[in-house]
């Protein structure tokens, strides 16, 4: 890769001072805690900074950053899928379920956590990132068809869920 026309590449401290809020709000936005999120931060720096020479050279080393992020997520996940059936029974049962007493706040946050975790990334990035489904699809490494089916498929299940939310919001076009 020829680097002669671009500016210094930042230091990877520069890059985690500028960046670090951003970064944060998203894993938070995936994990569905602050706490989580900023570890789930944490522990993809960690894992950018021995490669930083080649991260920071790269064309948008956020969004590098960002595609790590997400693989760490979404590794992470594969394995608590693979926990034994009692403890996944046990989280089930001490989780707090969707109420449909419509005097209640629709409460999307929960019914996002529902979401398997490539689905939930692609939500995301779309409405809380406002990526285009290409740009998606080179963070998430997949597709763009696939980046189109998880969030058909991830839509109608809060739709199922959220009946009332079906009514008040429609998939926008990828490409507005």
């Amino acid at each position: 890769m020829n680097n002669d026309d671009k500016s210094d590449p930042p230091t990877f401290e520069d890059f985690v001072v500028a960046r670090w809020t951003t970064l944060v709000r998203t894993a938070h936005l995936l994990t569905g805690s602050p706490d989580a999120g900023a570890d789930l931060v944490q522990e993809t720096l960690t894992k950018a900074y021995p490669r930083w020479d080649r991260v920071s050279r790269a064309d948008a080393p956020e969004a590098y950053v960002r595609r790590m992020m997400f693989n760490v997520f979404i590794d992470a996940r594969r394995l608590d899928s693979r926990r034994s059936a009692k403890d996944r029974l046990l989280q089930v049962r001490t989780e707090p379920s969707y109420s449909t007493d419509p005097g209640e706040r629709l409460d999307l946050w929960q019914q996002l956590m529902t979401l398997s975790p490539r689905e939930r990334a692609v939500l995301v990035l779309r409405y809380y990132e406002d990526l285009k489904e290409v740009e998606i699809a080179d963070v998430l490494g997949i597709s763009t068809g696939s980046v189109k089916s998880y969030s058909h498929v991830a839509l109608g299940k809060l739709r199922a869920r959220m009946p009332a939310v079906a009514t008040d919001s429609n998939e926008r076009n990828p490409d507005e």
